[in-house]
């Protein structure tokens, strides 16, 4: 297909207004962040540019409190988000079994729920059950939400894992932990750091189930919307600065132990297949 100079001036154009849709936020906040003035505005002078609210965020201790939550809500529901979703992923995507169709629309069913709706619907269980929310309260709603996600994340690379490798393995007496452990989650490694990057990134930036189901325990995005509401100051974009600077950080990371993983995976195979 033969593209004019039109067509692509009309792409490269698209393209850019796409990104800049996608980053001129970001752009925002880290020209906020770098003002000694109280309220956004710009251009501003060289002269009002100061990290004085980076270091004030790296050095507060409420900050501290704020990202502490955050950190253990979203460990605990990465863990068990992923671990929900490597067995449910398994579960219908290998093996064929009565009210398999159903239990897959079942789990799949929390993703279409109004994220609002189902905070407060787990607001009131837990009220009903008398039990005092936290964050680890906070860590089960967002396991409720996030890990249909990781079931499907994780069922991509379990449809396309050979069961031969396990069926060999089988055939030389090897246990189904033994299977397990050294052949099935190998091969699905890749897929569980990829659900894992995902179920950390959406629980750390959760507001709607974080606000209904942390109690006491606040989590960042919660101080973030109270922050900007009332008493602002260029400290919040600052630490949203350092929170877009954690999410590429942990991106890059994964993406290279994702492909180390995908690599050591590939070898295993061979190896396999080989003898």
């Amino acid at each position: 297909m033969i593209v004019s100079r039109t067509q692509k001036a009309g792409f490269s154009l698209y393209a850019g207004l796409v990104l800049l849709v996608f980053y001129f936020p970001v752009f925002c906040i880290i020209v906020a962040s770098l003002s000694k003035r109280r309220f956004f505005s710009f251009p501003y002078p060289q002269e009002q540019i100061t990290f004085k609210w980076y270091e004030d965020a790296l050095t507060s201790p409420q900050v501290h409190d704020f990202v502490s939550v955050s950190l253990r809500i979203g460990v605990v529901t990465a863990l068990a988000s992923v671990t929900i979703g490597f067995f449910s992923a398994l579960a219908y995507a290998r093996y064929r079994w009565k009210g398999r169709k159903t239990f897959q629309r079942l789990v799949l069913l929390p993703l279409f729920f109004p994220q609002s709706v189902l905070g407060l619907a787990l607001l009131m269980w837990f009220n009903f059950l008398d039990v005092t929310t936290s964050w680890w309260t906070a860590a089960i709603a967002h396991t409720v939400w996030i890990a249909p996600i990781t079931t499907l994340i994780i069922s991509i690379q379990a449809y396309g894992l050979d069961e031969s490798l396990e069926e060999a393995a089988r055939d030389m007496g090897a246990t189904r932990w033994q299977i397990l452990r050294k052949i099935t989650i190998p091969l699905l490694l890749p897929g569980m750091i990829s659900a894992t990057c995902f179920a950390v990134l959406l629980s750390w930036g959760n507001f709607a189930l974080s606000l209904f189901t942390t109690g006491a325990d606040s989590a960042l995005p919660e101080w973030l919307y109270a922050r900007m509401t009332s008493g602002y100051q260029p400290m919040v974009p600052a630490v949203g600065v350092l929170n877009v600077l954690f999410a590429i950080i942990l991106v890059l990371v994964l993406f290279g132990i994702v492909k180390w993983s995908t690599r050591k995976s590939r070898r295993a195979t061979a190896a396999a297949g080989g003898h």
